[in-house]
């Protein structure tokens, strides 16, 4: 993942006039944590980052289609604790070291989605 995550999402206003995101250009992101693939795929629909600023960063979305899933690229589960590494470890590697951890505990502790009902943990 390169650039800009806007390089890869149409910002749209949605009949609820609500801003949305749908991606344009698949984004692909492996973990080396799980050695899994996660992917957002052309047409895919997200809110942005809930109940904070969307950033430039490819770790919202990528948390999202997590979240969305409940599961990586092959099928496997995932669970919130996953989900929320996956995100602090994008963070990490974009240099955002304080939001790689106060985002970590926000989106473990009060999100998750389908990631959730897998589990907060291992």
């Amino acid at each position: 993942m390169k650039g800009s995550i806007y390089d890869y999402l149409d910002r749209y206003i949605n009949e609820d006039g609500k801003e949305r995101y749908r991606v344009f250009e698949e984004i692909r992101y492996y973990s080396t944590r799980y050695n899994k693939w996660v992917v957002a795929k052309v047409n895919d629909d997200f809110d942005g980052a809930t109940g904070a600023l969307d950033i430039n960063s490819f770790g919202w979305i990528i948390h999202d289609v997590l979240c969305r899933d409940g599961h990586f690229e092959d099928g496997t589960k995932c669970n919130n604790w996953q989900a929320s590494s996956v995100l602090s470890d994008i963070l990490k590697e974009e240099n955002r070291w304080f939001r790689a951890r106060s985002w970590f505990v926000a989106t473990w502790l009060f999100g998750g989605g389908e990631a959730r009902k897998n589990g907060m943990t291992k």
